[in-house]
């Protein structure tokens, strides 16, 4: 008789299993996963290849190697489109953080998401269990909106000259989405492409990521940094990488739209002092978030000024009096002065506003143009001993 009780509690047993693996085989395989009994779908520890959309993850490559399979499992959920998901994979709170967004930031192709996301954690462990994004574009739209995305890109990649070098690639691109973005604040989805790439009106995060994702789509390098400026607002920048050396590029602060917005100037010209500078130029009104460690970026190669004659390292009267007049001769919309320390640039204010160069470089602009008076406007910018005057 006992042995029969025990079959029946046997077959008892068995069928509750086969019935819980039947409806319950994902929560089971997470539980496994969890205590190690068995490897995550989606990460081992070791692997050397994986899924990563064809881009070089800068975020990925500088987390802990603890956090790869929470990474590697965020990374190909929201791919796949799942917007909340339980996870197999499962970190404290703040680690998670740091790891979504760092898919975030290696990712700006995915544009559907949200700027909320909620997060179960396990009263036991204490541990991320689950997500839940939300999103802006419905699931049934995205591989549409995606073509969309592709194709405009795509678009702006065709008109790079051909045999570019790295950096004429990095300044097409930074050019082509001043020319063709504003600067607002009220646009929508400008925390994505979408505001760029199909709106052409967005903020620093849609600057950026476009940015970013027109260069991952030439097969270059380029990250998402995320910070602040030093008057306290959010901001976000990219880092480019030309050969071996690291350098910031601030789409949004290079355009003229922007600028006029906060410092109430009229200007309609590209700024390049935020294109392939220096931690020493960047971070004095840029501070980055220290999450992540970011790459040193200290050559000075790319100065915009520096490539194009504009660059002084000493102040001289007679050459910058003979540039000045130059760019009047050749019929240029301004002129554009960086030095190389605070005596050059003190002295060269002191010559252009106190002394009389300025004066002399009007003069002539209005004896060439055979007119009695020219409004012109000049701006220093302090922090980057910069001297712009706008002859038109």
């Amino acid at each position: 008789m006992r042995k029969n009780a025990a079959r029946l509690a046997g077959v008892l047993l068995l069928a509750a299993l086969t019935a819980y693996s039947a409806g319950g085989c994902g929560m089971m395989n997470r539980t496994l996963v969890r205590s190690g009994v068995v490897e995550s779908p989606f990460y081992q520890l070791g692997d050397t290849t994986w899924d990563n959309g064809g881009v070089e993850e800068y975020y990925f490559d500088h987390l802990p190697s603890e956090d790869n399979e929470t990474y590697r499992e965020l990374y190909q959920r929201i791919k796949n489109y799942e917007d909340s998901a339980e996870l197999y994979a499962g970190l404290p709170t703040e680690q998670f953080w740091t790891v979504y967004f760092s898919v975030i930031n290696d990712h700006p192709e995915f544009f559907w998401i949200g700027d909320s996301v909620q997060v179960q954690e396990s009263g036991l462990s204490g541990k991320v269990v689950s997500y839940s994004i939300t999103t802006t574009v419905e699931k049934q739209n995205r591989d549409a909106l995606r073509a969309r995305l592709e194709e405009a890109a795509d678009a702006i990649i065709a008109g790079v000259p051909e045999g570019a070098s790295e950096y004429e690639k990095i300044k097409y691109v930074y050019e082509y989405l001043i020319d063709n973005t504003d600067y607002d604040s009220a646009s929508p989805n400008n925390q994505n492409i979408q505001s760029v790439l199909l709106g052409h009106r967005s903020v620093c995060a849609g600057y950026a990521k476009a940015f970013q994702y027109i260069l991952h789509r030439m097969g270059m390098f380029c990250t998402y940094v995320t910070g602040s400026t030093t008057d306290g607002g959010d901001h976000g920048w990219n880092i480019v990488r030309i050969g071996e050396n690291y350098y910031h590029v601030d789409v949004t602060w290079g355009d003229p739209v922007f600028a006029n917005q906060m410092d109430g100037m009229h200007l309609n010209a590209t700024s390049y002092t935020y294109l392939c500078c220096t931690d020493e130029d960047i971070y004095r009104r840029h501070i980055p978030k220290t999450d992540v460690p970011l790459p040193a970026c200290t050559d000075t190669s790319y100065d915009y000024y520096r490539l194009n004659g504009m660059y002084y390292d000493v102040f001289d009267w007679q050459t910058l009096h003979d540039a000045m007049m130059t760019s009047v001769w050749e019929d240029r919309s301004w002129f554009i002065a960086k030095f190389g320390s605070d005596e050059a640039y003190e002295s060269a204010k002191r010559a252009l506003f106190e002394e009389g160069m300025l004066d002399d470089a009007g003069q002539y602009l209005m004896e060439i143009n055979g007119v009695y008076s020219w409004n012109y406007r000049y701006n220093t910018d302090d922090d980057f001993r910069l001297i712009t005057v706008y002859w038109k």
